[in-house]
């Protein structure tokens, strides 16, 4: 049996180019062929035909950014400590669900607690649960000043942490071995920390030849290396080292580009992140104001440079980093094409095919996903609307008339009123303290007074 899909437009993110009236046939999940609907043979008994002759058809999106284990985060204890990572791996699962849901028909995860996210593409693989294909690293490897070492140093790295420490390349090539075993798509290392973290700063955590002898091991063992590199040593000793994808670099300078530009290393900005605490951060919050701040000035930095690699022909992949508290799993994701556009001086073909055509490279599917083409699967979405003109209808569930994975529409019952357990997020007592001058500021003379009780 095969599948016939009419499609209105079609975008198979091969090119920049939309063709008109074409008909995709689907036979055992794969692409068999497109032809323009007026010449495409016509189908079969027992054939399946599939009209979205009024709908723009595309590839399944990709987000190579997605955290599962976090699972919406409101901080980073939330992510390392509290919830049994058991816990973390079915909650995960659900988080990918609303992935799909929202369009997204595959997603890589760089860095997860334990065996979380291999676990849940395992278990999708395998057929016991319906989700997206998934590509995973394992724990990021990171150094002092380095992404996850967050805590007191009496207080390290928790085995539960997202991150594992090495303090040198030769714990750093252990780690690599470690994961190789566990069956990581990828490796991650954390280059550096964030701009917002006085403790880390931007100052790489690995020296270019602890760099580039990780880099080398990953690569002779098979594993492509993706890095968390904010800053500009981060970022040259990383192009340096040839990893595969640099996220964020959001302070490269020039001579940081040049190494990109040589060694052919991909990057994945990462705006959503940045853009989101900006914009949605309220002063209730407790990064506020120094969180959006810091984001402000790293914006600033990231739009020039990262627009001057963009005219570099650097190649672009696209992530969210979902599965923070302001990035929620299924919400944003396609925000961030909107953000390319409009930040990046992306065309919406061009924000599309980064989702799409490039992403694909870094997944474990590459040859098979991301384009519509005969041979790749049948990952489609459907919208109802043009994105190359809007792009921003990708973010609207309503206008998403249909998910595909393999060519078989998609249609997952999620439950949207979840509610938290009491172990996922840290126990927060009160906001603040309480002295007199700030009770006189709430209550007012009337302190209150609870009736002694009355004698028996």
């Amino acid at each position: 049996m095969k599948k016939h899909i009419r499609c209105g437009t079609l975008f198979t993110s091969c090119d920049d180019q939309a063709l008109k009236d074409q008909t995709i046939i689907v036979a055992n999940n794969r692409v068999d062929a497109i032809h323009p609907t007026e010449s495409a043979p016509l189908p079969s008994d027992g054939d399946v035909v599939v009209d979205h002759s009024n709908h723009f058809v595309m590839p399944g999106l990709i987000d190579i950014h997605v955290h599962l284990s976090y699972g919406n985060a409101l901080s980073e204890e939330d992510i390392d400590i509290y919830s049994p990572v058991e816990y973390r791996a079915l909650r995960g699962l659900q988080g990918a669900q609303r992935v799909l849901r929202a369009g997204f028909t595959s997603l890589a995860d760089p860095a997860t607690t334990g065996h979380v996210t291999p676990a849940i593409r395992d278990a999708i693989e395998c057929g016991l649960f319906v989700g997206p294909r998934i590509s995973s690293g394992g724990r990021q490897i990171t150094n002092r000043q380095g992404l996850s070492d967050w805590y007191p140093t009496w207080i390290g790295v928790p085995d539960t942490s997202i991150g594992a420490l090495a303090e040198n390349a030769e714990a750093g090539i252990k780690e690599i071995r470690k994961q190789k075993k566990q069956g990581v798509d990828f490796v991650k290392i954390a280059m550096d920390g964030d701009s917002m973290n006085p403790t880390t700063g931007l100052v790489s955590g690995y020296t270019q030849a602890e760099t580039t002898a990780m880099v080398e091991e990953a690569h002779r063992l098979g594993l492509k290396v993706v890095v968390h590199a904010r800053g500009t040593e981060g970022v040259l000793y990383a192009a340096r080292a040839g990893v595969d994808v640099i996220l964020h670099a959001s302070w490269m300078d020039d001579e940081g580009l040049e190494a990109v530009i040589k060694n052919d290393c991909m990057l994945c900005p990462t705006l959503s992140l940045v853009l989101n605490d900006i914009l949605f951060t309220q002063p209730t919050d407790g990064c506020y104001p120094g969180f959006p701040n810091a984001h402000r000035q790293e914006l600033e930095a990231a739009r020039v440079m990262l627009s001057k690699a963009r005219e570099a022909g650097v190649t672009f992949l696209l992530g969210s980093d979902s599965g923070f508290a302001v990035t929620p799993y299924g919400e944003w994701h396609a925000r961030e094409l909107e953000y390319y556009v409009d930040y990046l001086g992306f065309t919406p073909a061009e924000a599309i095919i980064c989702a799409t055509r490039n992403n694909r490279h870094f997944l474990r599917e590459h040859e098979d996903v991301g384009i519509l083409e005969v041979g790749r699967y049948a990952d489609i979405l459907v919208v109802d609307g043009n994105p190359l003109a809007d792009i921003a209808i990708l973010q609207n569930r309503e206008r998403l008339v249909s998910v595909m994975k393999g060519g078989d529409h998609i249609d997952l019952n999620i439950s949207d009123d979840v509610k938290p357990h009491v172990l996922e997020h840290s126990y927060s007592m009160w906001g603040e303290v309480y002295t007199q001058d700030r009770v006189h500021e709430i209550l007012g003379d009337n302190l209150g007074h609870i009736p002694a009780r009355a004698a028996e």
